[in-house]
């Protein structure tokens, strides 16, 4: 059985991470975006994490796109670094990334590939909202705003990139152990290393 990332026939995996990405994680063009856990570090010191959607990946980093208003925002501009988590169905791989943050330059390309729906969210879903009972929540969704594809950005979303620093790749099975691929990132470019599960 060929194992999650030995994508060479000797066993030795590619020399960029990216690679066994691209073979793990949807194109970006596939309508179901993956959920992601995005950990960051609270303004107060500790730990904060949560659940975003994966909105695109390359060779730049990996983008995410959220409220201005949120508190993971606000956790970005103190400290411009964060960690991403993708776990797989049976729980049989996970991807752990680490690294810088940036502003997404793409923001355009992303919001025309949001679904109507998420579109709608970015404009509508406000704090006044939520606080509203089931009918006024409702009769607020109603609301008429500009979600079609080419409409522009709502003012109350942004866009992100993590530029990973670190990538591990871990892969169970019941045939035998589990076991991570580690990638650093060097001056001169990638080392890995196999690492216990």
């Amino acid at each position: 059985m060929t194992r999650p990332f030995d994508l060479h026939a000797d066993g030795r995996p590619p020399p960029d991470p990216m690679d066994v990405a691209r073979s793990w994680l949807p194109d970006d063009d596939e309508p179901d975006r993956p959920q992601v856990v995005l950990s960051t570090l609270g303004t107060d010191g500790c730990p904060d994490a949560r659940t975003v959607l994966l909105t695109s990946f390359d060779a730049t980093g990996f983008a995410f796109h959220t409220a201005r208003s949120s508190r993971k925002v606000e956790q970005l501009a103190a400290a411009p670094r964060a960690a991403m988590t993708a776990t797989w169905p049976g729980f049989t791989r996970q991807l752990v990334l680490r690294g810088e943050v940036v502003p997404d330059p793409d923001e355009a390309r992303a919001w025309a590939a949001r679904s109507d729906h998420l579109r709608r969210l970015a404009w509508l879903n406000t704090h006044e909202l939520a606080r509203l009972d089931l009918a006024g929540r409702r009769s607020g969704w109603a609301a008429d705003v500009p979600t079609d594809e080419g409409s522009a950005p709502a003012p109350s979303w942004v866009g992100y990139r993590l530029q990973p620093v670190e990538l591990t790749f871990w892969a169970g099975g019941a045939d035998t152990a589990s076991r991570r691929l580690r990638y650093t990132r060097q001056d001169d470019g990638w080392r890995w290393e196999h690492l216990a599960g």
